[in-house]
């Protein structure tokens, strides 16, 4: 007996350790799904929200505090949004805070935007409060270096500034920056394209400017253009020179393929009259050839006597001195 009272009297120190962690642990979930200190905040700036409807906000997914402090924002700025626009937005994936801070921003700035509007431009992907800000303070955008060339061929590679401020009513759906570097881009080249020549855009780069903002290049994008203006203009190569070049290269080229076609041409023809006359050549030895054959017929035949055929042989010896005489140089008997 007095064993197990000593043991009762060991384990007392443990259970209430175990009790006291136990409580711990359940205040701390009290607390955690029970935020009083947040609505003590809500309840101390004007915001009127239920501790029941942030325990409802846990059991959603939804922080309380992004949701609260937002509100009491809105509260001090003096707009009016509700606990269920808000917990929508963000379950929709928003950026409450974000979405707010513009509310406000426009506000402050005389900018007409409600939730709704701010909410879809922060859905469709683009920071409505960055948009803002823009409105208030124009951004400027630096262009890529822009090559064109005047009709007089010689290359201008012309760098430009456009100030653009946000078009709240264009952000959904309306294209972004990368269509206004590419519409400016567009505009710079048909301007100096259409110049007569290159010094003409060097005194005047203003022109460009003009030509470019008569576009009307903002239309469809989320940005008015305020302004264009030319930073720098360099002088490239003389593209027209460099095209005659390699015209005349071509052209050279060409040239000597259509020689060498009829080089080609004159030597098989060459070759094809070589062959020819040597199958005539070959026809005449084989009918020359043929003639003692006839001959010896004609005696066997008694077609022919040995006075005709002295008179054959005259007339062959004949016909070779007239050949004889007839070509130029040394006369056949002439004495030396």
């Amino acid at each position: 007996m007095l064993n197990l009272i000593l043991e009762l009297q060991n384990t007392q120190p443990m259970i209430f350790v175990g009790i006291a962690v136990a409580a711990l642990i359940l205040l701390w979930l009290i607390f955690y799904f029970v935020p009083v200190g947040l609505w003590f905040t809500a309840l101390l700036s004007g915001v009127r929200v239920s501790l029941i409807q942030l325990v409802f906000m846990r059991w959603r997914k939804v922080p309380p505090k992004v949701i609260v402090t937002a509100m009491i924002s809105a509260e001090k700025s003096g707009l009016k949004l509700t606990r269920n626009e808000l917990e929508a937005h963000f379950l929709a994936g928003g950026r409450v805070r974000s979405v707010v801070n513009a509310l406000i921003s426009a506000d402050k700035a005389n900018i007409p935007l409600d939730f709704k509007a701010a909410a879809a431009i922060d859905l469709a992907g683009r920071d409505v409060f960055e948009a803002v800000q823009m409105s208030v303070n124009p951004k400027v955008i630096d262009t890529p270096p822009v090559t064109a060339v005047a009709k007089d061929g010689i290359q201008l590679i012309c760098k430009a500034r456009v100030t653009v401020r946000a078009s709240i009513k264009q952000l959904v759906g309306g294209a972004g920056e990368e269509t206004v570097l590419a519409r400016v881009g567009e505009g710079i080249v048909s301007s100096i394209g259409s110049a007569e020549s290159h010094k003409s855009v060097l005194e005047n780069p203003d022109s460009i400017s003009k030509v470019v903002l008569g576009k009307g290049l903002d239309a469809g994008t989320a940005f008015e253009i305020l302004s264009i203006d030319i930073a720098d203009v360099d002088i490239g190569k003389n593209i027209g020179a460099v095209l005659q070049m390699d015209q005349a290269e071509a052209d050279k080229h060409v040239a000597q393929a259509k020689a060498e076609e009829r080089r080609a041409m004159a030597v098989a023809n060459e070759q094809e009259m070589i062959a020819k006359a040597q199958e005539a050549r070959a026809k005449v030895i084989e009918a020359e050839a043929q003639i003692p054959m006839a001959i010896a017929e004609a005696f066997r035949a008694g077609n022919l006597g040995i006075m005709d055929y002295y008179k054959l042989q005259n007339i062959q010896a004949d016909t070779t001195m007239r050949d004889s005489i007839s070509k130029p140089g040394k006369q056949p008997n002439q004495p030396k």
